[in-house]
């Protein structure tokens, strides 16, 4: 099977173009290169894997530069995971914004209706479509919040409320993306993602979470390190998805492509990989043996309090579940968040 990768040097797009070339399928990847790590995980994937691959350096929101990569390479399947990711970042710049998330998604859309029907999409989305959730009850426990009425986590029924440019803009490339379904007959598939972590991420301040504190934590063996800070009050949960789960998703997505055309999966570690901010430095304390060391801000506006996916759906169609516990992906986060303070100085 031949695949277009979009948003290719990125972390989730780097990972899964490492799969697929290690099975042995056709990749094209797409990329930029403006996001901090992207240009490392180009020579990465080169050191790994040779010239049997390509590579094109574009912008998603350059719409002729898109249809004739999709025209001209014919992709069975093109994962669409290029995109403005950081909630901060779209506050400061809402028409980038909006340009990338939106804009770029209509382009990958419009260029395979025109050159590619018979293509797969699958695309990148994420539970911020749902917005701050402030009207699902929850209960504060000693460590974390927790929602009685929802023990299996949030399904994909959930009213949507693109909250902020970030949530607006993905919200908007959402359903796009399934209309294009619906309205061409493409064959489209929406995954929500909850948070995501694994090699290959260079993890900031206000996007990958895991990677970050796994970075402090590293930070605080030195006890003269400074302290840190969190927004909130540390209790707001989410469920983490390994790297290796993830990429796992998006294959058997393709192979079950009749079955989940047109359809939408909130995507994540479920409850059994739930955590907060308390819970994980917990972990972390445990892993590193040095406390970790921080102060308060206020809460984010429009910050979950709680989200967990239910993947109950996602079980059902794809016969999909996730492998990797929390014990040992952090394990293996701070195994590449070592290597990264060791090379940049992190």
């Amino acid at each position: 099977m031949s695949w277009l990768i979009t948003g290719g040097c990125g972390f989730v797009g780097t990972n899964l173009a490492h799969a697929l070339l290690t099975q042995g399928e056709t990749v094209m990847v797409l990329d930029n290169l403006s996001r901090r790590g992207s240009r490392d995980n180009l020579e990465w994937l080169r050191s790994q894997h040779g010239s049997d691959w390509r590579f094109v350096e574009a912008d998603i929101r350059d719409d002729d530069k898109v249809a004739h990569v999709v025209q001209d390479t014919q992709p069975q399947t093109i994962a669409h995971l290029a995109g403005q990711v950081a909630m901060t970042t779209s506050i400061q710049h809402p028409r980038l914004d909006f340009e990338v998330n939106a804009l770029g998604t209509l382009n990958v859309l419009e260029a395979v209706r025109l050159h590619a029907s018979e293509a797969i999409v699958i695309y990148s989305s994420t539970n911020k479509v749902y917005g701050s959730l402030e009207s699902i009850p929850c209960q504060e426990t000693e460590t974390r919040y927790i929602l009685p009425s929802h023990p299996h986590g949030l399904d994909e029924s959930l009213q949507l409320d693109g909250y902020s440019p970030y949530g607006c803009s993905k919200l908007t490339a959402d359903q796009y993306v399934r209309d294009y379904h619906r309205m061409f007959g493409l064959t489209t598939i929406v995954f929500r993602h909850s948070s995501m972590y694994g090699g290959r991420q260079f993890a900031t301040y206000d996007q990958g979470w895991i990677g970050w504190f796994c970075l402090k934590a590293l930070e605080m063996i030195d006890p003269n390190a400074p302290t840190f800070t969190i927004s909130g009050d540390g209790k707001q949960v989410r469920d983490v998805l390994h790297a290796d789960d993830l990429i796992s998703a998006y294959l058997l997505a393709a192979k079950c492509s009749d079955r989940c055309a047109g359809e939408i999966y909130n995507l994540g570690g479920g409850m059994a990989n739930s955590l907060s901010l308390l819970e994980l430095f917990q972990a972390l304390s445990a892993e590193t043996g040095a406390a970790m060391r921080f102060e308060r801000l206020d809460w984010r506006l429009g910050d979950q309090k709680v989200f967990v996916a239910d993947v109950r759906k996602a079980a059902q169609h794809l016969g999909w579940h996730p492998h990797v516990s929390t014990t040992e992906g952090l394990q293996k986060m701070l195994a590449w968040s070592q290597e990264l303070q060791q090379r940049f100085g992190e």
